[in-house]
């Protein structure tokens, strides 16, 4: 017989054991904010309080919750794991072979303005990582990258952070939108057009809001003339392709158009003053640079990588790849799969919560990476294969601990999805009434900051969003759009995000200072999410399609 999930354990009441649901976050959030705890410190003990309170309060038998425990872990293995190790590796065989000097040359001749280096890297050239590869590609090239070019670790991770917003809910291309509609039942394209409208708004502040974090409202003006080209380049490109084509290019097509807008931009237009952070000493440029050959030699990796994540995220590709004999292998997690029953009010009637586990090692972005480094290697001057194979195993030494720390953090949310606990906390939030339209995105938040992914919050919250909107007389493709746009703003401070930037960055231990470095961005983007939807509703009801 299945175990039946109880969503109301605490005397009935949604409220009261929503309260105890959240203990295991709340370890996380003291952990990381008030005692400064290394990343896989406070993964254990956030880890170790949901299993008693999984056990303890919800009654869910031992073996089902360390099932659902290594279900999670091994989530966060592969393929969460094999993308960070394989993106950090491609970072440091350029810097290995010197080809980063390089890079960092060309960039400085362009611009050795670090705002101007924060918009190219961490919000236009992340965006296109982000909507090619997704779930956490992105925030580790881009910060390893800011890194490279002279970025503190804590700015380099920070910064990478807070730009990738805007475009999450169309990573992977079109991934979380899809997943959004496809379990709600709604129409794709009205989903798309909603989040693109919502998202669109925050793509037009995010580059501002990157350059007042970096240096103030008053020293951002002396950079207005960048800050509002990508902002429109970026919204403009984002609005139109995910209302008139779908959630599978708005990502690609606006990072494409923001870096060639900067990139023209800085052909007549330079800042009067550059700004590099307190202590940094101005940039020494020695002679003319490099010539064209060299400086796109050196880009290689790179450019090669985005070729090769491009491919791997389209769907027809994806297919290709998996009509190749042992390319994927599925199967049901031992001890887990069809143990779990889902009852009323998260489904309509009693339902197996399903426990697959998918090792589709030749489509998965970490192979993609892989690959797009191995074909790199020949065109590093002085490299070869084998000094490419000891830098990927000296990575893997480097990222033990953030290793440890994301499949701790995944087993933690695996183990609240399946005892139900994560389900009573968005059982909280539709009890707000008139008001849930002001908390739909926060659903989304807590998804993302729970799972790292806007893809599994959007499959866990967007059939409850539907129904709850619909009970409260609110438009349900604006309640699940909602979801997945109040979802990229906790993307910032999921502790997976957390793990996966300080892995990058060697910041391995300092999750928690980069947690009260992103914590008051995130909660600021998210209640200007939650105002526009409550608005939606309204007065700003013209703003839906």
């Amino acid at each position: 017989m299945p175990w039946v999930q109880n969503y109301m354990p605490i005397g009935g009441s949604a409220v009261g054991s929503a309260c105890v649901a959240a203990i295991p976050l709340l370890i996380l959030f003291y952990m990381l904010a008030v005692r400064k705890s290394k990343g896989h410190i406070a993964a254990l003990a956030g880890l170790l309080g949901a299993f008693l309170v999984a056990i303890a309060v919800w009654g869910m038998p031992i073996p089902l919750a360390v099932s659902a425990t290594l279900n999670g872990a091994a989530f966060g293995l592969f393929p969460i794991v094999w993308i960070v190790v394989t993106a950090v590796w491609v970072y440091n065989m350029t810097v290995e072979s010197g080809e980063f000097a390089i890079i960092k040359d060309s960039l400085a001749r362009l611009t050795d303005d670090r705002r101007l280096q924060a918009l190219f890297i961490a919000f236009a050239f992340s965006c296109f990582i982000e909507g090619t590869a997704g779930f956490g590609t992105p925030v580790a090239i881009a910060a390893a990258m800011l890194v490279g070019l002279g970025f503190t670790p804590v700015w380099g991770a920070g910064i990478a952070l807070i730009a990738n917003t805007a475009p999450v809910a169309f990573g992977a291309i079109g991934v979380p939108i899809i997943v959004a509609a496809s379990v709600s039942g709604l129409d794709q394209m009205a989903v798309s057009a909603i989040a693109g409208r919502q998202l669109s708004l925050l793509a037009i502040i995010v580059p501002l809001w990157v350059c007042v974090a970096m240096c103030g409202f008053k020293r951002s003006l002396e950079v207005l003339p960048a800050i509002v080209v990508s902002g429109v380049c970026f919204a403009s490109a984002q609005f139109l392709l995910s209302n008139f084509h779908g959630p599978t290019l708005p990502d690609v097509g606006s990072a494409i158009v923001t870096i060639a807008g900067l990139a023209l931009l800085l052909k007549v237009w330079k800042p009067a003053k550059i700004f590099r952070f307190p202590g940094e000493q101005e940039t020494v440029l020695a002679g003319t640079g490099y010539p064209l050959r060299v400086i796109v030699r050196a880009w290689g990796a790179y450019l090669i990588l985005a070729l090769f994540v491009f491919f791997w995220g389209l769907p027809e590709f994806k297919k290709l790849l998996h009509t190749i004999p042992g390319s994927v292998f599925t199967f049901g997690w031992p001890g887990l799969d069809g143990a779990v029953l889902k009852s009323a009010p998260i489904v309509a009637k009693d339902t197996i919560y399903a426990a697959k586990y998918t090792i589709n090692w030749l489509s998965a972005g970490g192979t993609a990476i892989l690959l797009a480094g191995l074909v790199s290697v020949p065109l590093m001057p002085n490299y070869g294969y084998a000094k490419a194979i000891r830098c990927l195993i000296s990575t893997i030494r480097q990222l033990i601990l953030p290793i440890a720390t994301i499949a701790m953090i995944l087993g933690l949310a695996y183990l609240m999805n399946y005892s139900g606990m994560s389900s009573t906390l968005g059982l909280a939030f539709t009890l707000t009434g008139s008001f849930f339209p002001f908390f739909a995105p926060l659903l989304g938040w807590l998804g993302v900051f729970l799972t790292g992914s806007d893809t599994s919050s959007c499959a866990l919250f967007g059939g409850m969003q539907k129904d709850t909107a619909i009970a409260v007389g609110m438009s349900p493709e604006l309640a699940v759009a909602s979801n997945a746009a109040g979802g990229v703003t906790a993307k910032m401070i999921s502790p997976q995000s957390l793990s996966v930037a300080t892995a990058a960055t060697g910041m391995v231990g300092q999750e928690g200072n980069l947690f009260r470095f992103t914590i008051l961005h995130s909660i600021g983007m998210t209640l200007l999410l939650c105002a526009l939807t409550y608005l939606q509703t309204g007065p700003l009801a013209f703003l839906l399609p």
